[in-house]
């Protein structure tokens, strides 16, 4: 989900929410820590979401307990939205797209971008038991495989495996979600400019 003004890649903003658990979809009640990291002092940022008539709205009693600079929520499905950090001068974090479901079938995916080249897994939940049941995996709506584990495991992510991915079990359909993949892996490989210039340093 895109929103204005609020970039999901932005590495220069002065904060960043922190989900915890680190997953973009969640079953109805149960319970996210979102936290503000902030560069500095911390003191006067908030965690904010949309409400569903557009407004920004403060974690208060209303949806969520502050604690410090963290949120801890009790989610509903009337909680799904986006959710950032804010500062009292309007300064934000990057945003968060959370998704709570009604449905018997979530698709535990990251709600924070991820690294090329990290391994990723993806898992098909079932509310019910047993929570690990046979799967099929969607990638912009169309068919990837079927894991029999119920996870399906990308083992080094790149730009190309960024999208909108959903599973399926015997239990229901989870709703989408879009992982963002972020720079390429971890040790890039040195450019020729990059060994001429360690040459130099070590001259």
């Amino acid at each position: 989900m895109t929103v204005t003004g609020l970039s999901l890649s932005d590495l220069s903003l002065p904060a960043s929410l922190i989900v915890s658990p680190d997953r973009s979809q969640f079953f109805k009640y149960e319970s996210v820590s979102l936290s503000c990291e902030v560069q500095g002092n911390s003191a006067g940022w908030r965690v904010a979401r949309n409400t569903s008539r557009g407004n920004l709205s403060e974690c208060n009693t209303d949806w969520g307990k502050q604690q410090g600079s963290s949120c801890i929520v009790s989610l509903i499905p009337s909680f799904s939205g986006v959710y950032w950090c804010e500062s009292g001068s309007g300064e934000h974090s990057n945003a968060v797209n959370i998704t709570v479901h009604d449905g018997a079938v979530i698709l535990e995916s990251p709600a924070l971008p991820v690294t090329g080249g990290d391994s990723v897994t993806l898992r098909c939940r079932y509310q019910g038991t047993p929570s690990n049941l046979t799967a099929d995996f969607y990638k912009d709506g169309s068919f990837i495989r079927t894991e029999t584990t119920g996870e399906m495991t990308i083992p080094a992510v790149s730009k190309s495996d960024e999208g909108l991915y959903k599973c399926t079990n015997s239990e229901g359909e989870s709703p989408e979600s879009w992982m963002t993949v972020t720079g390429e892996t971890r040790v890039p490989r040195k450019t020729h400019q990059d060994q001429l210039g360690d040459h130099v340093e070590e001259e």
